[in-house]
């Protein structure tokens, strides 16, 4: 039984999914540069637009040919742009050392496992067969973390890059309507997302296709050391969501905290010292750092299917179709999310405000239900009828319209999670105005309904993946567990432009303020970046959902790397694991919020020493120093990013090394099961906060009226509640994720030395 799509076939697809993806992405980049940052004047004023009229009336009302404020927006741009760049190079010249020095760590524990032998061993699973050395295995390993490591920094820095570059020009359409905005913010959206999917893909299929021609026939080996892959994707991400979220909270409480509660004086208000520091953080954490993250989580899930088939049937009979089929899937994803983003830029025009939200759901509701086809073509194409997987130590008869139905249901399952986190965090539905009147008591019932809200937002997602799991599992074993993750992030381009979308509406936004534009320019970029957080909210969600899935699947194939033949939570050895992996989440997120609170307690004193000691600053005719503001977000963020991160790296190497395999199989557990629960309540409580603090502002019904206008107390009150879900939303809910990811696949990749070397403290 072979699959109907040769081999040739996928060699083509897989390739040319990816170019597409690129090309579109760089469309998209060329329409949005059409938007001009310059002062030049139109050539021909009365050019008709589409409607056959001139719209050169309507322009001269809202101002759009006030130079000033053209060139305003260039010069904000260009101190925001200026201020990511150099936070990102001072970030990844740390991390730089770091990848290097870990890259060397890989090396030596692997390399290790056979004393660096360079001779043939028999094989881990078909003691029959020979496969190529341990050291080989190091090597590759090394090689293909230092590839993640880079497609990630890469993928992230390039989302930062436009970004930047689409902000003002965002603001400056926004003149023009909503709709006009909207397309801009979401077409930059759209190319970080396609970027970023094409270029994990192509990264990932040109490795493997190297390391073929060393590895041959072996490709148990060959796919064990692609799993470096992952490592290296996810622990850049780690770094780039821990430092960019306390470097964006630590500028936007300080900020919030001086400027609203104290000053009086609006957000973005350019008189506040912090607001290029806070505008930068919106980019180099919700934008890189969430690009890198995914990225992660996309590598992770490839290699976690990978590995397993490697040893299932597919592997086994060499079918090199087959055994891509989870590159097949993403690939498609690339074309159905092509489509998708038609739907939101081409084929219907936004007019109005509230067509704002209804448009970024469809967005999800149409790439699903494509992807949901697409699967289907891919897995009667791709896949043999009948095939075996790998379960723990036996094989396992699977049919092709089952592992369709594992891609499915983790697909639906992140469509569910995206819409309950938006029920949660969106300020049009019941949840988030319950907390908005809770303010007229104060912040004290604020924060208690708050923390509620994000407590019980937990518990459909976590029946969402339950049932994932169970039916995946049924079907296929670990590898159903492992499509259903890449099931859910198939759509990740478009996933990534919804949530790139949030940020650069913020930053317009900003921006708009900053430039002194009028009051109804900013209402509609209002309109914009309340949206956004709710999509903020539901990329997170999507986010942590693929990370549970991703996780288990992860942890699946480091329980048959490592030989354990069961996990028994009744051994102490796996219940020590257990109890203080479910700490773990506690201790990092105690971590990451003390980090921003310090930081912005720094912040909030630079802040009022400057409105303090400059003279005229409040009046508006000095301008205040926004550097020192920039420069204390980046080297807090830079120093206090270290200890988390050497936390989550360094728990999986010391657990392995002196109590074993056993252990670290409870640790992971742990972990994932109480990560899961904290990461989705903080984002959702951070999220409800924010949209809150929004509704009051924008008085858009009565119950909004009766609690506003911006300064009255309920008002003060949200701010409160807003600043406390700041670093929960931004830091500690969105880097769980990662904890929860990057023990696992770091365990996966030292499994090996673990099984070998391992559990010292028992062997005395």
């Amino acid at each position: 039984m072979v699959a109907i799509l040769p081999d040739l076939g996928t060699q083509i697809l897989i390739p040319v999914c990816a170019v597409v993806g690129i090309a579109f992405a760089l469309f998209q980049w060329v329409v949005v540069s059409k938007v001009k940052l310059s002062a030049a004047r139109d050539s021909s004023p009365n050019s008709a637009d589409k409607n056959g009229y001139s719209d050169y009336l309507i322009e001269e009302e809202e101002g759009i040919n006030d130079h000033n404020v053209v060139l305003k927006c260039a010069e904000i741009q260009n101190a925001i742009s200026e201020g990511a760049t150099s936070f990102l190079f001072t970030e990844y010249r740390y991390v730089g050392i770091f990848m290097v020095a870990f890259a060397i760590l890989i090396f030596l524990f692997l390399g290790s496992v056979e004393g660096f032998s360079t001779s043939n061993h028999p094989c881990t699973y078909d003691k029959s067969k020979m496969c190529k050395p341990a050291l080989a295995t190091a090597i590759f390993s090394t090689v293909s973390f230092l590839l993640g490591a880079v497609t990630s920094v890469i993928s992230g820095f390039l989302g930062m890059k436009i970004a930047t570059y689409a902000n003002a020009r965002t603001t400056l359409e926004a003149r023009k309507g909503v709709g006009k905005a909207f397309i801009a913010a979401f077409r930059s959206g759209a190319v970080m997302g396609f970027l970023l999917a094409a270029n994990g893909l192509l990264v990932l299929y040109i490795a493997i296709n190297l390391f073929k021609i060393y590895y041959g026939d072996d490709w148990e080996g060959l796919f064990e050391a692609i799993t470096g892959y992952g490592l290296g994707g996810s622990s850049m991400a780690l770094f780039g969501r821990v430092g960019g979220g306390i470097y964006t909270k630590a500028a936007d409480v300080g900020a919030d905290l001086v400027g609203k509660v104290e000053r009086n004086i609006p957000e973005d208000d350019p008189r506040n010292p912090a607001v290029i520091a806070d505008n930068v953080g919106d980019n180099v954490g919700d934008i890189a750092g969430m690009g890198s993250d995914l990225f992660g989580s996309y590598a992770e899930s490839s290699c976690a299917a990978l590995v397993v088939a490697s040893i299932s049937s597919f592997g086994v009979n060499h079918e090199f179709t087959a055994m891509l089929f989870p590159l097949i899937v993403s690939s498609v994803g690339i074309i159905v999310c092509l489509i998708t983003t038609l739907f939101a830029t081409d084929f219907f025009e936004i007019k109005a405000v509230k067509e704002i939200e209804p448009a970024l759901k469809k967005q999800l509701i149409i790439s699903t239900v494509l992807m949901s086809v697409g699967v289907a073509i891919v897995s009667w194409i791709a896949l043999p009828s009948s095939f075996t997987i790998f379960n723990f130590g036996e094989q396992k008869e699977v049919q092709n319209w089952q592992l369709f139905l594992c891609v499915a249901v983790g697909l639906w399952a992140g469509l569910i999670i995206g819409f309950v986190t938006e029920y949660y965090t969106s300020n049009a539905y019941s949840p988030v105005q319950d907390v908005a009147d809770s303010c007229r008591t104060g912040a004290a019932t604020n924060v208690i309904f708050g923390l509620a809200l994000g407590y019980k937002s937990v518990i459909i997602p976590i029946f969402a993946i339950a049932i994932s799991i169970f039916v995946s599992f049924s079907f296929a074993a670990m590898y159903g567990i492992a499509v259903a993750a890449l099931g859910m992030l198939s759509t990740i381009a478009t996933g990534l432009a919804i949530d790139a979308y949030g940020p650069i509406s913020d930053n317009a936004g900003g921006i708009a303020e900053m430039a002194g534009m009028s009051h109804r320019i900013r209402e509609r970029t209002d309109a914009l970046d309340a949206a956004g957080n709710t999509t903020a909210a539901i990329g997170k969600g999507f986010a942590i959902g693929s990370a549970a899935l991703v996780s288990l699947a992860l942890f699946g194939a480091f329980v048959s790397r490592a030989a354990i033949s069961t996990v028994d939570v009744l051994t102490p050895k796996v219940f020590i694991g257990l109890i203080v992996g479910a700490m773990l989440p506690y201790w990092f997120s105690a971590m990451t919020m003390k980090s921003v609170g310090s930081a912005a307690l720094k912040m909030v004193e630079e802040v009022r020493r400057q409105f303090n000691t400059i003279p005229g600053l409040m009046e508006g005719n000095a301008k205040p120093d926004y550097a020192r503001c920039v420069k204390i977000s980046t080297d807090a963020s830079i120093k206090e990013m270290i200890p988390p991160g050497a936390l989550v790296m360094l728990t999986p190497l010391v657990v392995g090394i002196i109590f074993g395999v056993e252990t670290l199989s409870g640790v992971l557990a742990g972990s994932l099961v109480s990560g899961v629960q904290i990461a989705i309540s903080a984002s959702n409580t951070g999220g409800a906060w924010d949209n809150a603090k929004k509704y009051i502002e924008a008085g858009a019904s009565e119950h909004a009226r009766t609690l506003g206008p911006k300064g009255s107390d309920p008002h003060k009150a949200a701010v409160i509640g807003d600043t406390i879900g700041d670093p929960l939303k931004d830091t500690s809910g969105p880097s769980l994720n990662i904890l929860i990811k990057l023990m696992a696949v770091e365990s996966l990749v030292f499994a090996p030395f673990f099984a070998t070397h391992g559990g010292l403290i028992f062997k005395i």
